[in-house]
This record gives structure tokens, sequence and C-alpha cells, in this order.
């Protein structure tokens, strides 16, 4: 095995940390549309769009993948972590309601205020999710040695 072979198979822990970074990226930029800086309203307001409709399929996707690739994997290989694997899905079931909320305030042509409140708690139980899995899973992830390909775990991040 080649050292890059090698690396690959612990690297799981620095796939989560660089997913979850660049889903925080993605909600900056969405909370940076919110401003428009001077751009004239229905270009700020189509951006915000954009934003946040790629925002929270990135994030749907991310979680869709762990639910469904990642956490059976890690189920199977430590019974141990149900207890908390249970408790990320939970997580992911929030965020999803919370991300269909967002969504349904973005098609009602509601006013910025109103979607920063929303883009305020989807990213205070966002970041409290992400500090937990990564708290509970990362020493886990650094020595997990498996051949699928991250973006099977992780989601296309």
């Amino acid at each position: 095995m080649s050292e890059g072979e090698k690396n690959r198979l612990i690297a799981w822990n620095r796939e989560m940390t660089a997913a979850h970074e660049r889903l925080r990226r993605a909600l900056r930029l969405v909370r940076d549309s919110l401003a428009g800086d001077g751009e004239d309203p229905a270009s700020a307001r189509a951006d915000l769009l954009l934003y946040c409709k790629g925002f929270c399929a990135a994030l749907s996707r991310h979680h869709v993948s762990e639910d469904v690739a990642l956490f059976p994997e890690l189920s199977a290989r430590h019974p141990e972590l149900r207890p908390t694997i249970g408790k990320l899905e939970q997580d992911h079931g929030m965020i999803a309601s919370l991300l269909g909320r967002l969504e349904r305030v973005l098609a009602s042509d509601a006013p910025v205020s109103e979607v920063a409140l929303h883009l305020d708690g989807i990213s205070a139980i966002m970041e409290s999710h992400f500090r937990y899995e990564e708290r509970q899973l990362l020493g886990i992830l650094s020595a997990l040695e498996s051949d699928a390909d991250p973006h099977d775990y992780f989601g296309p991040l």
C-alpha cells in the first residue's frame, strides 16, 4: 500500500471537518447576501434566493449522505455509537424541518428581516450539531478504513 493510499484510509476525520467548513462558508455567503450591498432590491433578492437554495440543497445532501452511508457503516463497526448516531439523525430531521421553513419563507416574499431570523435559527442548530458530531465522531473517523468515495459519506461538497 502506497503512502497516498494509507493517508486516504485515515482521512475521514478531515473529510468531515472540511465538509462542515464548506457548509459554514456557504451560510456566510447567504448571510452576506442579506445586506445586498447597495444593489437594486430585486437583484439582492435574486442573490439571496440563489445562495439560500444552494446552501439548503448542500446541507440536506450532506445529512442524507451521512444518514444512508456513513452512519450505517459506523453503527455496524461501532455498536456503542448507536445512541449518538440516533441523536445525530434526530438533529438532521430538525434541521431539515428548519430548512423547509426557510424555503417557505423565501417563497412567500417575506421581508429580509424574517429570512434573517430563520437563518439565525438554522445557524445555531447547525453549529451545535456540527460541534457535537465532531466531538463524538472525529476520533472514530480518524481510524476508519473504508474504500468509499467521500461524497458517499458527506455529500458532494
